[in-house]
């Protein structure tokens, strides 16, 4: 299986922050945020993986200053990734990029650069902002409607792709006798005119590496299921249940192959929020310390966020009202939570205590072999080929989980001992992408 080690930086649990072994400044901690890396590359990991939003999710005040998990005090993703690159050698670097509130040019450059610094370990994220109070960062009254968000980074990433194919492999040949820097012939200028970008190119930077960063895509709506089939390499969802995760696996890998892709050449990883201790005991013992830590207020205020709708002035302990009103956030986690709600018959309460801890992933717990067992049952019966595991505090949950299920996960040869490549896409089984030019035409074309 595929296993990539999500940094949130006190850990994905809403009071994850209040936990005395997390790092009171972990968003800008450096030296923790590093040894996560390092901790996650000591257990073979694919890669790490840093989300991102370009405002602070939500207008509540009194609830914001409460919480740490609204992206509020850390880093930028793709300037904390080259720093990353530092200080491991093998990992993964996978980073979150809006194509709604950036420029291809932009992020072509940036990503292209991390994919030179770290040696071809850059993967990009490709998001489209959930979050509509982005919007009145960069000059908008309103967030695009959900549909044109896709458009838009359907383009976004063909232009990143020609900015990275404007130079050939060998387009640099250094060649101080002669005093040719690089060879005019294999310069490839983009030229782009389309709905959303105009961008002629080159870009400034040699063609990456890996000759484009790993492309994940992460959202579940049928937008996004669609945007996924044409383009990504990693699809990343969050699946509660293993019969919803193998209906998304299965008409994912269906969509690719309507698009002429190999399903095989594209990985679905599901997030897993596990609980891991030696003893079942020690994990529930864990997910009930952090429980205790919620705060009420702050827990209502991210369901709201999740929802799109605000459900305080209605019963605690009754359920969700049956009309919410539509939301031009994200799709398909808030489908996720009302359905599941409903089907559990699950009160206001309970689901922000479930919205709380894994927002909609899977949640997991129990010894190593417990672990072990559930991750290896979901890959054998199609519902993932691997996961990307939110611990739920860090360090804690990103060292347990490497110290006792990964040798579990050896020990059954469903995971690796070794890195057997130097880059992401060789940690993926993915092949580099041949740059157009060194394609040879068809025979009478």
């Amino acid at each position: 299986m595929h296993l990539g080690a999500m940094l949130y930086p006190t850990g994905y649990h809403v009071a994850a922050w209040r936990d005395p072994d997390v790092p009171p400044r972990a968003g800008i901690d450096f030296a923790h945020l590093s040894a996560m890396a390092r901790a996650a590359e000591r257990g073979k990991f694919d890669f790490v993986f840093l989300a991102d939003s370009l405002a602070v999710r939500g207008r509540d005040l009194q609830a914001l200053s409460r919480t740490a998990i609204r992206y509020i005090g850390q880093f930028d993703p793709l300037t904390l990734l080259p720093a990353l690159a530092v200080v491991t050698e093998r990992i993964g670097l996978v980073g979150s990029a809006s194509t709604t509130y950036n420029d291809p040019y932009h992020i072509a450059r940036k990503l292209a650069s991390i994919d030179h610094i770290s040696g071809g370990r850059a993967g990009w994220n490709l998001v489209t902002s959930q979050n509509e109070d982005e919007a009145f960062n960069f000059g908008a009254d309103a967030h695009p409607p959900h549909a044109e968000r896709y458009r838009r980074a359907a383009e976004f990433t063909d232009v990143l792709k020609g900015l990275w194919n404007s130079w050939e492999d060998d387009a640099f040949v250094n060649d101080k006798a002669s005093g040719q820097y690089f060879d005019p012939d294999k310069v490839h200028v983009l030229g782009h005119r389309g709905a959303f970008f105009s961008v002629r190119g080159p870009l400034n930077v040699p063609r990456p590496p890996q000759g484009f960063p790993v492309l994940v895509q992460s959202g579940s709506s049928e937008d996004g299921k669609d945007l996924a089939a044409r383009m990504a390499e990693v699809v990343f969802t969050a699946q509660p249940t293993i019969e919803e995760a193998r209906a998304f696996y299965a008409d994912v890998k269906a969509r690719i192959a309507r698009n002429g892709r190999d399903p095989a050449e594209v990985k679905v990883l599901v997030g897993a929020f596990p609980y891991v201790g030696r003893t079942r005991q020690e994990a529930e013992d864990k997910r009930a310390r952090l429980s205790a830590l919620i705060d009420p207020a702050v827990a209502l205020s991210l369901l709201a966020t999740q929802l799109g709708s605000d459900v305080s002035n209605h019963p605690l302990d009754g359920p969700l009202p049956e009309e919410l009103p539509d939301t031009n956030q994200g799709k398909s986690r808030r489908a996720l939570l009302i359905e599941m709600a409903r089907r559990e018959r699950m009160t206001i309460r309970q689901l922000c205590e479930f919205v709380a801890a894994s927002r909609g992933h899977w949640t997991l717990m129990g010894d190593p072999g417990e672990i072990a067992d559930q991750m290896q049952t979901w890959v054998r019966e199609g519902a993932a080929d691997g996961f990307i595991v939110m611990p739920p505090t860090l360090p804690d949950g990103l060292v347990s989980f490497v110290d006792l299920v990964i040798p579990e996960l050896q020990r059954r040869d469903a995971f690796r001992r070794e890195y057997a490549g130097t880059t992401l896409r060789e940690h993926f089984g993915l092949r580099r992408p041949p740059h157009p030019a060194a394609v040879a035409p068809e025979a009478g074309a």
